[in-house]
């Protein structure tokens, strides 16, 4: 049992939220996988917080994203104790200014390792996380 449990660890990468668009793309490229940038407000907007919850950290998001996406947070959090780095700052800044110029919390954005953006999905999507990551590998297997 334990080392059927140590060869799951082994062989199984969970998926990892980065916060480097830049490594994010390598990433992508290198790998095959297509991009998820995720704007959020994690510690004062509510449908981010529940998004996180319901869909990001559930088993099947996760199953599928380590396999086939990379990941990008860029997050905007309001409280001191979650202040980002100046730098930090400055990189989800420019994201938005790029990606998000309205300001929308969640807002996520499906691209390829170019940055050919193929969805995008404004506040909490009324899907559960299975039928969120259907939609996301339909769009994936399309664009492959």
């Amino acid at each position: 049992m334990l080392s059927a449990l140590f060869f799951t660890w082994l062989f199984f990468t969970p998926a990892t939220w980065e916060t480097n668009f830049s490594e994010a793309k390598i990433d992508a490229s290198k790998n095959h996988k297509f991009i998820l940038l995720n704007f959020s407000g994690s510690d004062w907007c509510a449908p981010c917080i529940r998004l996180k919850k319901t869909i990001f950290e559930s088993e099947s998001f996760t199953t599928y994203a380590s396999e086939n996406l990379a990941l990008v947070n860029a997050d905007f959090p309001r409280q001191n104790k979650h202040k980002l780095s100046q730098d930090q700052k400055r990189i989800n800044e420019d994201l938005a200014g790029k990606y998000n110029p309205d300001g929308k919390f969640p807002y996520t954005i499906l691209m390829t390792a170019n940055e050919k953006v193929l969805k995008q999905w404004e506040g909490l999507p009324s899907l559960t996380d299975k039928q969120f990551v259907d939609e996301i590998k339909q769009i994936v297997d399309a664009n492959r």
